[in-house]
């Protein structure tokens, strides 16, 4: 009889568990469904917290009691939960403007793009910018320019044409604008405004607006038409690899053979390509807010694809609020922005200080037979057939 209770008493003792884990308590309902605890320290520690009971409880118009009822809220839905709603774009709204953002009232997502505008990218952004010039100062100081070793023929060749050159500097002088009125667009408020004061910046961004959007399309036109004149000679050659290798002959003696353009050069023309590019699809974005969409489809795509997973990150934020779209725009033009300005800083570089000769391509579209030979000799290789040919043509006139 003893062995008897015995075991009814462990069946119990096994089935209370079982029953105790099957029945889990709600984590709010000590709080009446309101935050916890544990919800306010994950916040405070940066983790994300489920925010669902905050979604649901918005009001319920059909639980709304009788008007003559002494007790309970008008229309079934409180303050708190009409703002609820409108938080989280589910209140019906009925604005006089018209349009994908006019309905949302309030969009709390948008602190962590201040935040990160304010800091971050005002910091490396900046950081990026002052370290290059910094690093070409040094480099200038310690390896000096770059001469032509040879000696000079007094020959010149025709290294591009009246087309190129104006597709380079439409494109190099749009960029110098774009970049300068964005750099007072992004660093003004800090910067600025401490100098010249509020009324005086206010002058200076509604100028910088104004060309910064409509210089746009110069440099979107120039960007397609340097592509079209020089995409085939910035193809890899086997030539890039042994450049790269001497590191285009800036340390130590002689120049590596080169085509028309070296693997540096190349580099920097698909810098130019892509990012550019880049910059100009989310500046569309901007210039069109709302009817031009790039990242909500994107981080959907990423989303089905699983690539956050294969770093350990949670999905990507979908669907997008409008004013969201814009946000992430903003971010990204002005990161690519200043990555390309740095590039640019060392095609400046070695374009006028940092060779001997660089210029003259550009500026008359002529450069000294020996510069070429030096820095382009296989270039200058599959022009001397040409150049004969014309000797011979001008010996028989």
């Amino acid at each position: 009889m003893f062995r008897l209770l015995a075991v009814i008493a462990l069946l119990f003792g096994l089935i209370g568990p079982l029953s105790a884990q099957e029945t889990v308590p709600e984590p709010r309902a000590e709080t009446g469904g309101a935050q916890t605890l544990d919800d306010i320290l994950r916040r405070q520690n940066a983790q994300k917290v489920d925010d669902e009971f905050r979604r649901r409880n918005i009001g319920d118009p059909e639980a709304a009691p009788a008007l003559s009822s002494p007790l309970g809220t008008l229309g079934g839905a409180s303050d708190a939960d009409m703002w609820r709603a409108l938080r989280y774009d589910v209140a019906d709204v009925t604005t006089l403007q018209r349009g994908p953002a006019a309905r949302t009232l309030i969009q709390d997502g948008g602190m962590w793009w201040l935040q990160v505008r304010r800091g971050p990218l005002l910091v490396y952004g900046g950081g990026l910018l002052v370290g290059t010039l910094v690093l070409l100062l040094i480099f200038y100081l310690l390896r000096g320019r770059m001469r032509i070793e040879g000696r000079r023929t007094g020959r010149t060749i025709t290294r591009f044409k009246a087309i190129e050159r104006f597709a380079h500097w439409l494109l190099a002088g749009s960029f110098i604008v774009l970049g300068l009125t964005g750099l007072i667009s992004l660093f003004g408020r800090k910067l600025l405004i401490p100098v010249f004061g509020l009324e005086a910046f206010s002058t200076v961004a509604i100028v910088t607006k104004w060309l910064h959007n409509n210089i746009s399309w110069a440099f979107m036109i120039a960007l397609v038409m340097v592509f079209v004149f020089w995409v085939a000679h910035n193809l890899p050659h086997p030539s890039d690899v042994k450049w790269l290798l001497r590191g285009g002959g800036m340390f130590g003696g002689g120049h590596p053979p080169a085509k028309k353009f070296n693997a540096g050069q190349k580099l920097v023309f698909w810098a130019v390509i892509l990012l550019g590019t880049s910059i100009s699809l989310s500046g569309l974005s901007l210039l069109f807010p709302f009817e031009f969409n790039l990242f909500g489809h994107t981080f959907s795509a990423l989303n089905d694809w699983g690539v956050p997973g294969w770093f350990g990150q949670d999905p990507l934020p979908y669907p997008l609020a409008p004013q969201e779209e814009m946000q992430y725009a903003q971010l990204w033009h002005a990161i690519i922005s200043l990555v390309l300005t740095a590039v640019i800083f060392f095609h400046i570089y070695i374009g006028t200080v940092g060779m001997e000769g660089a210029f003259d391509a550009m500026a008359s579209g002529e450069v000294e037979e020996q510069w070429a030979r030096e820095h382009h000799s296989l270039w200058l290789k599959d022009l001397e057939p040409t150049r004969e040919d014309r000797i011979r043509r001008s010996k028989r006139a």
